[in-house]
């Protein structure tokens, strides 16, 4: 076991940035994330979580509702899970928690639908495939298609996919760069990095050390730790037959096309020897129109 926890199982997760002791870590993290946007001042953890139906534990949900300097409020969403179809599931927990603030008993009424904001972020601690996303932070808002430009801060969503963020520490400048850094490679950090450039990593450490855990929070974390590894043994498995069923199917389409291949060189040679569409087509396999095609 490495000297800090593993920040992306269920229970790691939950304790660095779903615990109200370590409030101050989430607030932190939020406003290097959104920096220049916004700046969170107090949130709080929403009393019903928002937690997947299956007990097989391949994700968790942090909702808080957040407070900004200017009395703005918006809620947050943070998702950490290794599944197919990731960004079609982000999207319907981000409804579902749009479809909790509407009164729908009271459809007529001007304020009826009115809900804060709700900002989805998405920890991808896996490598996406090309048709999610293909860099490190993709943000998304809902903008005009030709003008680009923003029409509603009430849905907003920014997915972090780690694997493609490949700083490293020397390089990483901004705050939000040092975050990223430490929760990519925590588990294997004999040391926390940045606690002399921000006061918060200090704390980080704290609540991140696997030997100032209880047995009782020890084997919480160990179990949560081994559901991850086998779900991404799971989604290796997958992903590795679905290569092998890829090249076979290559394969196969290969064959195919050469035997086409070769009887149309036979049809060709029978042709120029004077033989009938038909004689031809008896004799490559070809169909009658495929051999009158060739003439």
């Amino acid at each position: 076991m490495g000297k800090y926890i593993n920040p992306f199982t269920d229970w790691g997760f939950k304790r660095l940035f779903g615990q109200e002791f370590s409030k101050p870590l989430l607030i932190s993290f939020l406003n290097d994330l959104l920096v220049d946007e916004l700046h969170v001042k107090d949130l709080t953890f929403r009393d019903k979580e928002l937690l997947p139906p299956t007990k097989d534990q391949r994700g968790i949900i942090c909702d808080v509702y957040c407070e900004t300097d200017t009395g703005d409020r918006f809620i947050v969403e943070m998702q950490n899970r290794w599944q197919p179809n990731f960004l079609d599931r982000s999207i319907c927990y981000a409804c579902r928690s749009i479809l909790d603030q509407v009164d729908k008993g009271r459809a007529e009424r001007e304020d009826a639908y009115k809900f804060l904001p709700v900002y989805t972020i998405c920890f991808m601690n896996y490598m996406p495939h090309t048709d999610e996303v293909s860099k490190f932070r993709t943000d998304i808002v809902l903008a005009d298609k030709d003008t680009k430009a923003q029409v509603s801060n009430k849905l907003r969503f920014i997915y972090l996919a780690l694997p493609l963020f490949e700083k490293k520490a020397e390089e990483c400048v901004t705050d939000f760069e040092k975050w990223i850094y430490v929760l990519k490679h925590m588990e294997a950090l004999s040391r926390m990095p940045f606690t002399a450039q921000k006061e918060i990593f200090k704390q980080l450490e704290d609540y991140a050390d696997s030997h100032r855990l209880t047995k009782k929070e020890w084997e919480a974390y160990e179990n949560s730790l081994w559901v991850v590894r086998d779900n991404m043994a799971c989604m290796a498995a997958a992903e590795r037959e679905a290569r092998e069923k890829g090249h076979a199917e290559g394969h196969a389409e290969g064959r195919a096309e050469g035997r086409a291949e070769e009887k149309k060189a036979i049809a060709k040679q029978f042709l120029a020897m004077g033989l009938t569409v038909e004689q031809v087509a008896q004799g490559s396999g070809l169909s009658i129109e495929d051999v009158k095609g060739l003439q």
